[in-house]
């Protein structure tokens, strides 16, 4: 019972530690189980009225740019709470939850009027159908990538560039090999991380993995 309490304790201590980052998650909890009791057909019209494609940011850019950020693209919250826990709540920790939710709502926003922005271009020039302009596209993925971007500021260097290496890999392979418009939001989301180094100014020194290691030795 001692064992089981302290750990509740620690874990809700971590909750409480990035309130931003779980408060988000059970609102993404709530719309989650709201969407899985949605017929197809009215959960597709449902989740288009609340999309950032090119219509709807044409016509209710504020709005949709919120709202698609409050719905998980698949349906599975499981995995986007690890997520979190693993990236948002680090950022959040370490940033401040106004620093984080800084650098969330500027990958959100600017990825996603970057990547429409060019969906748009490729519908104009006969690349892609104009049915393109209706594509769904919620979710909170280019924010996550922002964050994961810049985490890189929490790593000591030369660490700091191995994570580099896998991040730029694995959000740019896919432009590589049959590129799409959210594949370019997710890289682009990347770099946004990355250009807020401003804001990991005076957010005390780096970790270093080593460090962690050998304490878990002793």
């Amino acid at each position: 019972m001692r064992i089981d309490r302290g750990l509740g304790q620690r874990v809700w201590a971590y909750v409480c530690s990035a309130p931003g980052t779980y408060l988000w998650l059970a609102v993404l909890f709530v719309t989650t189980v709201a969407m899985h009791h949605m017929s197809p057909h009215f959960e597709q019209e449902f989740l288009r009225q609340r999309s950032t494609n090119i219509h709807e940011l044409s016509n209710n850019p504020g709005r949709v740019l919120l709202q698609s950020a409050m719905w998980i693209d698949g349906g599975k919250w499981l995995p986007v709470a690890v997520q979190y826990t693993v990236f948002h709540a680090q950022a959040e920790r370490w940033l401040g939850t106004l620093r984080w939710l800084m650098v969330c709502a500027a990958a959100h926003v600017l990825a996603t009027l970057i990547s429409e922005g060019a969906l748009l271009r490729a519908v104009q020039d006969g690349v892609v159908k104009h049915s393109a302009v209706n594509t769904l596209d919620i979710g909170v993925s280019y924010a996550l990538a922002g964050v994961v971007g810049v985490l890189a500021y929490r790593i000591v260097a030369p660490w700091r560039y191995l994570y580099l290496a896998v991040v730029f890999f694995v959000y740019g392979e896919p432009l590589v090999d049959a590129p799409t418009f959210t594949d370019l939001g997710h890289f682009v989301s990347v770099l946004i991380g990355l250009a807020c180094y401003p804001l990991v100014i005076g957010r005390g020194p780096a970790w270093d993995p080593m460090e962690t290691v050998s304490a878990l030795r002793r």
